[in-house]
């Protein structure tokens, strides 16, 4: 069994649920002491899992200093917070403790992956990415589910797999770090997508083209960035697009029927909260600019989600464009 500290009391709490019921020691921190307090009164996080009761075993802080002498550091917190907080958890950090990331973005400033983020903080630490379809309402309610890790430490990537894996969570191991990340960063673009194209009132057929289409835009840049073209075929590229892409759970789903319905774009990521897709969104479009690659579907969520583009004009720009050829790669 492992020390576990998480970082971040959304997902991680699902996470932290669920491990703890498996026989870790699991310390959950979150930022926000009000977060804390509200977890330690009603037994559960209402606002994110309410219903799911967060087991008094579970240790609940504010303070980063107990990630000291822990097996496993879990940041489960969104992009925009990830560089911050490990400059502030690094003090504390044990060498060899295995950092893992369950967040799926990049870093806007810097267009870094956040595996390239934490190695920089914290460059004495194995760094390990777990990612694929898993949603916080269902990991927490212990519903089987699979995901993936990948490192460039293969050992470490066997270590998360042997300890963190059950009968209800199965991990898969792949050595293409750099996919995976991407996969997980990129469909939350898609998603955004689908929501938008669900609060149109449009059909099955629309969504299925967006998804499919989706998958070979989020190939296309994850091979131009280094990543291997199998990988977007595995959990954390059609996976990951699937569950996010038709779940209600999904806040890029939700955004964007809000967006879909004409809501502005700020409006709705402002209701909904976190909404990494927006943010994705923009960042791949500057990574795709640069690495001379072919994003049309990514540029018309930017121009409605920066520029005030109707969606309307986004499908007939897309349905509209040039004749190719299905097999065409870049």
């Amino acid at each position: 069994m492992a020390e576990i500290m998480i970082l971040g009391c959304g997902f991680g709490t699902a996470l932290g649920i669920m491990w703890d019921k498996y026989g870790h020691n699991v310390t959950a921190w979150s930022k926000y002491k009000e977060e804390i307090d509200a977890i330690r009164k009603d037994g559960e996080h209402k606002r994110l899992l309410p219903g799911v009761i967060v087991p008094p075993s579970i240790a609940l802080t504010t303070d980063l200093s107990l990630a000291s002498g822990k097996d496993i550091l879990v940041f489960a917190i969104p992009s925009k917070f990830v560089r911050e907080v490990a400059q502030s958890v690094k003090p504390y950090v044990t060498e060899n403790t295995v950092v893992v990331n369950v967040g799926k973005g990049f870093e806007e400033s810097t267009e870094k992956r956040l595996s390239e983020v934490l190695k920089e903080e914290l460059p004495n630490n194995p760094i390990v990415v777990l990612t694929g379809p898993s949603h916080a309402e269902e990991v927490a309610r212990n519903f089987p589910t699979t995901v993936v890790c990948a490192s460039d430490d293969k050992a470490s990537t066997e270590y998360i797999q042997d300890t963190l894996q059950n009968n209800r969570f199965r991990i898969y191991a792949n050595s293409d770090m750099i996919g995976c990340e991407i996969g997980g960063a990129m469909k939350n673009a898609i998603a955004l997508c689908c929501g938008i194209i669900e609060g149109m009132g449009l059909g099955d057929n629309t969504l299925a083209a967006i998804m499919t289409r989706g998958l070979a835009e989020i190939t296309r840049l994850g091979v131009a960035m280094g990543g291997k073209r199998e990988t977007f075929n595995g959990l954390s590229g059609i996976g990951d697009l699937i569950v996010t892409c038709t779940s209600t759970h999904s806040r890029n789903h939700r955004a964007g029927l809000l967006i879909g319905d004409g809501m502005s774009a700020e409006d709705a990521v402002a209701r909904v909260g976190t909404v990494e897709g927006y943010n994705v969104a923009v960042i791949a479009q500057r990574i795709a600019r640069r690495l001379d690659v072919s994003t049309p579907i990514i540029d018309q969520l930017c121009g409605v989600c920066y520029d005030g583009q109707n969606p309307r004009e986004s499908i007939s720009r897309l349905m509209t464009r040039p004749s190719r050829a299905e097999e065409e790669i870049f």
